[in-house]
């Protein structure tokens, strides 16, 4: 089976970095990816729009933790401002797996290709639980 990880991902209104460091110092967080929105191709964001999170993963002791800040000019709440990510190592499974979990749900994003090279795509199943897939676009996928 490529399903690898099941973590929670937290999603902030603009002030991802300062929850962030705030992991880091209460929690002995560690930071093992950072990426902003101004890293994203063709992405078009004000300066400050530019500096906030589009993803980080943090680790705390065996386990990861992703944060993002909403997409500019989205709000997160109680109710938004958590998912659970199913990591995969290929697209072998993600495809049923997905259309499975939305049945009596709803899709918010359709599984598509990225440019960070994997497929995703997001869902609220029918219990209201919100679903991110990432699957690992492997050269044998293509």
């Amino acid at each position: 089976m490529s399903l690898t990880s099941v973590n929670p991902y937290l999603h902030f209104s603009g002030n991802a970095a300062q929850a962030i460091a705030l992991y880091v110092d209460a929690l002995g967080a560690t930071v093992e990816f950072l990426q902003h929105y101004k890293d994203v191709p063709g992405g078009q964001f004000t300066a400050e729009q530019g500096e906030q999170v589009m993803h980080a993963t943090l680790k705390i002791g065996d386990s990861q933790l992703m944060i993002s800040d909403a997409y500019p000019g989205l709000q997160v709440g109680p109710g938004t401002n958590m998912n659970v990510i199913l990591n995969y190592t290929d697209t072998s499974i993600v495809e049923a797996q997905f259309v499975t979990l939305a049945e009596g749900g709803r899709v918010e994003t359709p599984l598509q290709d990225t440019f960070w090279g994997a497929r995703f795509g997001q869902l609220v199943d029918r219990f209201g639980i919100s679903w991110m897939f990432n699957a690992s676009l492997a050269a044998a996928d293509k």
